[in-house]
């Protein structure tokens, strides 16, 4: 061997009196010489001392690394080393400290933590915590993003040169006139649905003339903006947040940044300008298809013609439905933007991590959505309008 190997001596006399030499280089380069030495010493050494400890001298190792330390660490045994890396013994301080990092992450390694069992009331207990916590910080980051957006519009609203009017215009075209077809089917559906049902129970009192009343009635105040808002949630929203998780995972808002460019008001506003436009708009459509559908339904089923039904409509349905239905609109939009973008920058850059947020952005803004207009809905009977 050269200077450079590995080499383990084993010394006895026979008083019996013996000790290991350990010298050379205890590294990765004498790895597998290394195990074949301890593989040999262990074949040679005499009965009359296994299962002693065996003194160990060191003092004429050369070098020393963590595949070295591992190799020690398979001839001493977890007790040796332990002994070796606390006293020393011959060795500098910086290899007992290594010695005693790689018996540490050994023994760690080989641990496994046992699991406290609790019962199922804990475990349920712990597992709503959990939700409330989670829930707890995405309102808090909610908040901070809506605050965020909101300095970005007041900052801009009266600079007109830092206006991205394609940028918006191109949105409301996506968000807005795309969307149309989609919003005036479901909506016309809907209405000659409730036209039909309620044409079928009011029939039994014979007030089938009401149907109007409440094909009207649902759809100025809740229906239109309901079922709109509901389709931007997963339509738009998703949308938003898959555009940005994919620029956050391709690093091209990074580059913005770089650019001197400010994410909120490139990517964000415009957006959120959009949406905010197309919303009451598609609402609107949302409102007249609905009340359609229940024209056709009340026109076919039950003789009313479409005269007699906008009469109706004229005279007993109030204005004041048709401003509260579209109240809603401009809050709706505001609060899918900010959720479907904010989701968008919270991407790590993975593809599972723009689905997992796309599709908690398309949870959120279908709950928010659908908990305000409950909120609407109960604050407006309570105002009596």
């Amino acid at each position: 061997m050269t200077g450079e190997d590995a080499q383990i001596f084993l010394r006895y006399d026979d008083d019996p009196d013996a000790r290991l030499i350990l010298q050379g280089d205890w590294t990765l380069r004498n790895y597998v010489k290394i195990g074949q030495a301890i593989v040999d010493l262990q074949s040679r050494l005499p009965s009359s001392v296994e299962g002693r400890a065996l003194p160990i001298d060191v003092s004429a190792m050369r070098a020393l690394d963590t595949s070295g330390a591992a190799r020690l660490l398979e001839l001493l045994g977890p007790d040796a080393a332990e002994t070796i890396a606390r006293t020393g013994s011959g060795m500098s301080r910086e290899r007992s400290a290594l010695l005693r990092t790689v018996l540490d992450a050994t023994a760690a390694a080989g641990q496994v933590p046992e699991r406290q069992s609790l019962s199922v009331l804990f475990e349920l207990l712990g597992r709503v915590g959990l939700s409330m916590e989670l829930f707890w910080k995405q309102t808090l980051t909610l908040l901070g993003f809506i605050g965020l957006t909101l300095q970005s519009l007041a900052l801009n609203v009266l600079r007109p040169a830092r206006w991205r009017v394609t940028s918006i215009v191109a949105q409301i075209e996506e968000t807005g006139l795309n969307a149309v077809p989609i919003v005036a089917l479901l909506t016309f559906m809907v209405g000659a649905v409730i036209a039909f049902l309620g044409a079928t129970i009011l029939a039994d009192f014979g007030a089938s003339g009401y149907t109007v009343n409440l094909v009207a009635f649902s759809f100025l105040r809740e229906f239109a903006v309901l079922l709109t808002a509901i389709l931007m949630a997963g339509r738009t929203a998703s949308a938003f947040t898959a555009q940005l998780g994919s620029m956050k995972a391709n690093e091209e808002i990074d580059a913005l940044r770089t650019m001197g460019m400010n994410p909120i008001e490139v990517l964000v506003l415009p957006r959120i300008l959009a949406l905010l436009v197309s919303l009451p708009l598609l609402t609107f459509i949302g409102m007249v298809s609905g009340i359609l559908g229940g024209l056709v339904v009340c026109t076919l089923s039950l003789g009313i013609s479409p005269t007699m039904f906008f009469a109706i409509l004229k005279e007993d349905i109030p204005l004041r439905h048709f401003v509260l239905g579209m109240a809603k609109a401009p809050l709706f939009a505001y609060l899918i933007a900010v959720i479907g973008c904010q989701e968008g920058f919270k991407v790590s850059g993975s593809a599972k991590s723009v689905g997992e947020h796309t599709t908690s952005s398309v949870v959120q803004s279908i709950f928010i959505v659908i908990l305000l207009d409950a909120l609407a809905a109960l604050f407006y009977m309570e105002m009596g309008w």
